[in-house]
């Protein structure tokens, strides 16, 4: 079916018809009034008869569009043409050249980052130069196919992946075809052309399983841990705190009166920014064994930076850094399998979930909008719903920790003075000398 609307945005009238199964709307240089609608009124009549007795031809009547190359092949450059019902004078028709993709990319982006954080401003940036813009360059855009999209793809598949992967995970083809989905469909939408990616299906991806580690692993490592480190560990293995988060934490945040540590920053490319979400602003329950190691930090760490855990000179720790230097070789020398520091964030899951607590206590001190993610990632961890307080990981923690089972663990400062603070604000704990973490970005 073939009908004349009219673009909202420009308030000119165009053709919207379906040819070869492929939405086509051709607009028309004519504005919405009725003496221009019984115009184009015999066009869209033969566009009818055209489409309905199978002898349409794109050329014939729009020969200036980017559409054209779609149906019959070939270059197209022409910036204008028209449409004639064969009796009167020709009637214009749209078809501006569209720009060069990598034109309105760098348009696009300019655009809507004001919409974005910081650092996925830089991850996007870093991806449309080195592989979108890169391989469409000067394409005019409104002349790509979804040809040319499924072509895009194959050559990702065929590119040479990082670290030990011979080339890249469907994950991270998906990740590189999204920002090129949404350039293609604004430009479709601004210039009045189908979008290439209509119906485009992403990649598959594998579910992955978290690699938690056991309480036996955690108390393992929590002993062979430089002790300046040890209460960074604690505290990351039983609060659930992504990277960003930990080394991000002011003692603002830290409310020991309340027992509870305020989620509302995160350390993210060398800069404090909000939180990866709203659903990620938070207030996590500190168990005794936090509190107890908190209290250590802050007699550490008080006085030196703003941060709760920073380096020599107060600044945040740097991940790669504490990565590649603390973390790996810590893991190598208990000859435990490698995997990222993220997995503490998911040790504390399956904790909280063996200890028997409620999944929505859990979703909450993880930051979750819902309980969802916690069942699919975290399934076969959860043996029941029986607590919903966080007693139930007290007791275990009390319990495991009164065996004396953790060795190396700083001593404590003897009867450290219980803090007097306002909900938000840094505990009052005197601090000893202490040169921090000693960890240099």
């Amino acid at each position: 079916m073939a009908k004349i609307v009219v673009r909202k945005e420009s308030g000119k009238l165009l053709f919207d018809f379906t040819h070869k199964g492929v939405r086509c709307r051709e607009q028309s240089l004519l504005d919405d009034t009725p003496a221009n609608r019984r115009r184009l009124n015999p066009v869209l009549a033969k566009l009818k008869e055209a489409l309905g007795a199978g002898t349409f031809n794109y050329g014939d009547f729009f020969p200036g569009s980017p559409m054209v190359c779609r149906f019959v092949g070939g270059a197209q450059d022409v910036a204008t043409g028209s449409a004639t019902d064969g009796n009167q004078s020709p009637v214009p028709v749209v078809i501006a050249t569209t720009p060069a993709f990598s034109t309105f990319a760098d348009q696009w982006f300019t655009e809507h980052k004001v919409e974005w954080r910081r650092s996925h401003i830089a991850v996007l940036r870093s991806t449309l130069d080195g592989h979108v813009i890169k391989y469409f360059a000067a394409k005019p855009v409104g002349s790509i196919s979804k040809a040319d999209i499924l072509a895009f793809r194959n050559h990702l598949a065929s590119m040479p992946g990082k670290g030990d992967k011979s080339v890249l995970s469907n994950k991270r083809i998906n990740g590189i075809l999204q920002p090129l989905r949404q350039i293609m469909e604004e430009a479709a939408d601004r210039f009045g052309f189908p979008s290439p990616m209509q119906n485009y299906k992403p990649l598959r991806i594998r579910k992955t399983d978290v690699n938690p580690f056991t309480l036996d692993q955690v108390q393992a490592i929590l002993s062979k841990a430089r002790p300046d480190f040890h209460d960074y560990f604690l505290i990351r293995f039983f609060t659930g705190m992504r990277t960003g988060e930990a080394h991000g934490l002011k003692w603002k945040y830290v409310d020991f009166a309340n027992r509870l540590i305020l989620i509302r920053e995160t350390f993210v490319l060398g800069e404090d920014e909000y939180t990866k979400t709203d659903g990620s602003q938070r207030e996590i329950q500190m168990s005794q064994p936090v509190v107890d190691a908190l209290q250590r930090m802050h007699a550490a760490t008080f006085k030196l930076s703003e941060y709760v855990f920073c380096n020599r000179e107060g600044k945040p720790l740097d991940n790669k850094n504490f990565t590649d230097r603390i973390w790996y070789p810590l893991l190598r020398n208990l000859g435990l399998e490698l995997r990222r520091p993220y997995q503490m964030r998911h040790t504390a899951a399956t904790l909280w979930l063996a200890s028997g607590e409620a999944p929505e206590w859990i979703a909450r001190q993880l930051g979750h909008s819902s309980t969802e993610m916690l069942f699919r990632v975290y399934s076969r961890y959860v043996p029941n719903l029986t607590r919903q307080d966080g007693s139930a990981i007290e007791r275990l923690l009390a319990s495991r920790f009164a065996t004396g089972a953790v060795a190396s663990e700083p001593a404590a400062p003897s009867s450290p003075p219980q803090p007097k603070t306002s909900p938000g604000s840094a505990s009052a704990v005197p601090p000893t000398k202490s040169p921090g973490l000693q960890l240099n970005r």
